[in-house]
């Protein structure tokens, strides 16, 4: 015959086992569901990353483009407008393939691509990354992909100015006559201006003369326009 005291103790552990498998159970799934969140926060931060080197490479590319307009020969119009961040419309170049390029290097798709001025160029990007956070406790997360958006700027860094004068130059108010059929501009014409005419101010930079004739010379895109992330 077993003891009572014996047969109360045995019934204790018995009635304990289920609550120690309950609690078991309950931290397991907190562990997992952790994880989970985890996970979908790694794929936000993972889309916030493609959205930021989306958007700069959209506006470095816009950037390089300005410095090629300039290269295509000497206009002071132009060459303001250009300078200016393209405000005039002279570059209809789109930008939002080096963004869906960057985007897709970084295992996601670059969704919304838009350019607009506010003064200066700005690109914004959204992307979404293409893998999910993959199967967990909590199903709302299996099929989250992370989202973001960014925008990046470009920032003028130089002006010209004519180099008799100490101030930015100032644009005709209309521009001369046309020249008569057979007859060659004159020396005010676009592409005629002499070297060291005008320079090139930029910010902690050397002043650089414009020399039509070796515009190969000029100062790199990345010392005329800067590039950065602007504020969400």
């Amino acid at each position: 015959m077993i003891p009572r005291a014996t047969r109360r103790l045995t019934g204790d552990r018995g009635q304990a086992f289920p609550v120690y498998i309950t609690a078991v159970a309950g931290l397991l799934f907190l562990a997992f569901a952790y994880f989970a969140v985890g996970q979908a926060a790694t794929k936000r931060n993972e889309a916030e990353t493609a959205a930021d080197a989306a958007a700069l490479a959209a506006a470095q590319d816009f950037r390089d483009q300005l410095r090629k307009g300039l290269l295509g020969g000497f206009d002071l119009v132009r060459w303001q407008k250009l300078l200016d961040g393209d405000r005039g419309g002279l570059l209809p170049h789109d930008s939002c393939p080096a963004a869906r390029e960057l985007a897709a290097r970084n295992d996601a798709t670059a969704g919304l691509c838009e350019l607009s001025f506010q003064p200066e160029p700005t690109y914004r990007v959204a992307v979404q990354t293409n893998r999910t956070a993959g199967h967990s406790v909590i199903a709302a997360t299996q099929d989250h992909k992370g989202a973001a958006k960014a925008a990046a700027v470009v920032v003028p860094r130089c002006h010209i100015r004519d180099a008799s004068g100490t101030g930015p130059t100032t644009l005709p108010a209309e521009p001369g006559p046309a020249p008569e059929p057979g007859e060659s501009p004159g020396p005010d014409g676009p592409g005629d201006e002499p070297k060291g005419a005008y320079v090139l101010v930029c910010e902690k930079k050397k002043d650089f003369e414009v020399d039509p004739a070796h515009l190969e010379l000029l100062p790199k895109a990345s010392d005329l326009f800067s590039v950065h992330l602007a504020d969400k």
